[in-house]
């Protein structure tokens, strides 16, 4: 890496060499049965320079030749977006654990039986459901090296679970599923299998919901799969300076429900995406996005908080190794609220719960739209839930639903290894279905 930054700074001002490599273990289940043991391993290299005030970059996986690689920097700098920024030079990073060396120590028998331990709870009381997930373990180290002086290395670790079940009855498919996943060592799966069992219960009747106007009950799940992406494109800051995102110009406003406080924190102890400071070498911490309703900070990497007028907030992401920065989130945490799930429910006179969607993210986002058929959903009526729903879909828009009426739930959970939200009750959300009575 030295030696390629040594290189870099022959053809340009400043230059940042990013490293990333990883080795993982996969166990995939098939039909209630183990079906394959996978192990990989992966090194990859990006440079990104600053060459006649324009960015170029290059990115190569395994063997590389550091002067080919310069190269390719400097041909794309002639067509790079203009720099706006400088890199960060060397802080002190305090940042929480990331490594447990527990995880690399787990032999790939207990990974085995922690998804076969979920199939067997689930077939014992549904024999007819067929499961297919599963359980992996990664450890891997990041280093970043720059011009300015910068030279930080973090090593994380990552263990997971996820379990998908399909009920088949007839031309009638359910779906049921969940996942883990954890920074430091787990190993009981027992609540996959608990939320496996307990939408299997829910979904035991059909049930028909009319076309309308209705309240939703979004469970955490439900959450992560309609509300999630929505919340990310809003309050992502290439958005804002574009000026594309509803929040755009909007910061300190009341926006949202005085119930909802809302915040992207890479700093959570134990999470996978934990980390003592972003793809860019800028210290991790706590960004408020909502505070009890009012729009706060947005997620800027450091290009485009120099555009906006602003420092990073820690934000910089790369989708992986080989991709160029930009802003996006970490892990958002939503506050929690004081209603219990049956006390949210029982206030329902007539409403959906939902779980999980088919097609969302497809809306205009940049609106903030959300919405998609249910996969899978509940009818509410009277505070019980009655059955399943099918061919039925929602539709909303996240700021209009969140700026209203809105039940914050006590039921917060992590959500994948990015989300930590309890179930949210929005009303006035567009639900529409065919057919008739199940």
């Amino acid at each position: 890496m030295e030696e390629l930054l040594e290189l870099a700074l022959q053809q340009a001002s400043s230059a940042e060499v990013f490293e990333a490599s990883s080795e993982s273990a996969v166990v995939h289940f098939e039909a209630n049965k183990l079906k394959q043991l996978e192990n990989r391993q992966s090194t990859t290299v990006a440079i990104r320079i600053v060459r006649e005030g324009r960015i170029g970059f290059a990115a190569a996986s395994g063997a590389y030749e550091p002067e080919k690689l310069v190269e390719m920097a400097v041909e794309t700098s002639s067509y790079g977006a203009e720099a706006q920024f400088e890199f960060p030079g060397a802080s002190p990073m305090m940042g929480p654990k990331t490594y447990d060396a527990r995880i690399v120590e787990l032999e790939t028998d207990s990974l085995v039986e922690m998804g076969l331990n979920v199939i067997d709870r689930v077939t014992s009381a549904y024999a007819d459901v067929q499961c297919e997930g599963l359980v992996s373990i990664s450890a891997g180290m990041v280093r970043i090296l720059n011009s300015e002086g910068l030279d930080a290395t973090s090593r994380r670790t990552s263990i997971g679970a996820m379990m998908e079940g399909v009920r088949i009855s007839g031309t009638d498919m359910l779906f049921v599923g969940d996942s883990i996943s954890s920074g430091m060592l787990l190993t009981d799966v027992k609540p996959i299998a608990d939320t496996m069992l307990a939408q299997l219960a829910r979904a035991a009747e059909l049930s028909h919901i009319e076309t309308g106007t209705y309240p939703v009950l979004f469970t955490p799940h439900g959450v992560d799969v309609a509300l999630l992406l929505p919340l990310a494109v809003a309050f992502n800051g290439k958005n804002v300076v574009e000026k594309s995102s509803r929040l755009a110009g909007r910061q300190g406003e009341q926006v949202f429900t005085p119930a909802l406080s809302l915040w992207d924190d890479s700093t959570v102890e134990g999470r996978p995406t934990t980390s003592p400071f972003d793809a860019e070498g800028v210290p991790s911490r706590r960004i408020p996005l909502i505070e009890q309703g009012v729009v706060g900070e947005m997620l800027y990497d450091l290009q485009t908080g120099a555009e906006a007028g602003v420092s990073s907030t820690g934000s910089g992401r790369r989708g992986d190794a080989r991709s160029q920065v930009r802003p996006g989130m970490s892990a958002f945490v939503f506050a929690e609220g004081g209603r219990s799930f049956a006390e949210m429910l029982g206030s329902m006179k007539e409403g959906l719960v939902v779980e999980e969607l088919i097609g969302a993210g497809q809306g205009n986002l940049l609106s903030g739209d959300f919405g998609g058929n249910v996969l899978l959903g509940y009818k509410v009526e009277d505070g019980k839930i009655v059955g399943r729903v099918k061919d039925t879909m929602i539709a909303g828009n996240i700021i209009d639903a969140l700026s209203r009426d809105v039940v914050i739930g006590s039921d917060a959970r992590w959500v994948g290894g990015n989300l930590y939200t309890p179930s949210i009750l929005c009303d006035g959300i567009s639900v529409s279905s065919r057919g008739g009575d199940a």
